[in-house]
């Protein structure tokens, strides 16, 4: 399971221009669902998100994590983090999780984040979104949970 977690000010998702969900200063994750992924994937990267460092305290110092912070998340379901760009020109995405595997991963992942809470907020899996981001810092933080990177 593949996630791009981010810090920020405020995110939104739009379907055909409507807002479907919106948070304020949080966290705005892109998650991808790998083939290979298990239940045990969805704990981990929920784990990781939840107690990652990345809120600064007074100093500016890296010091806090969502919880401390009292933040909010946003879970945004992105298949594309498994593209695979390599060979060729046209990412292959074989590597990423059959959509009614991955369905229920997306949505363990989203119970273990509601479990901490937070507000969490979502789009809507396997639709055409619009999705805004107002990056604070900028940070950006990649997680796998296979351990690539």
């Amino acid at each position: 399971m593949r996630a791009v977690a981010q810090l920020v000010s405020r995110g939104w998702v739009r379907i055909d221009g409507r807002e479907v969900a919106a948070i304020g200063p949080g966290l705005v994750i892109l998650l991808g669902v790998g083939k290979d992924d298990t239940e045990t994937d969805a704990s981990y990267v929920a784990n990781k998100i939840l107690n990652l460092r990345v809120f600064p305290d007074h100093d500016g110092w890296f010091n806090f994590s969502v919880l401390d912070a009292r933040g909010e998340l946003l879970v945004v379901s992105q298949f594309t983090l498994y593209g695979d760009c390599r060979n060729g020109r046209r990412p292959s995405f074989s590597g990423a999780a059959c959509p009614e595997n991955a369905l229920g991963l997306y949505q363990s992942l989203v119970g273990h984040l509601e479990k901490s809470g937070l507000r969490v907020a979502t789009g809507e899996f396997q639709a055409m979104m619009s999705v805004g981001i107002v990056n604070d810092g900028p940070v950006t933080i990649l997680i796998d949970s296979k351990k690539v990177f």
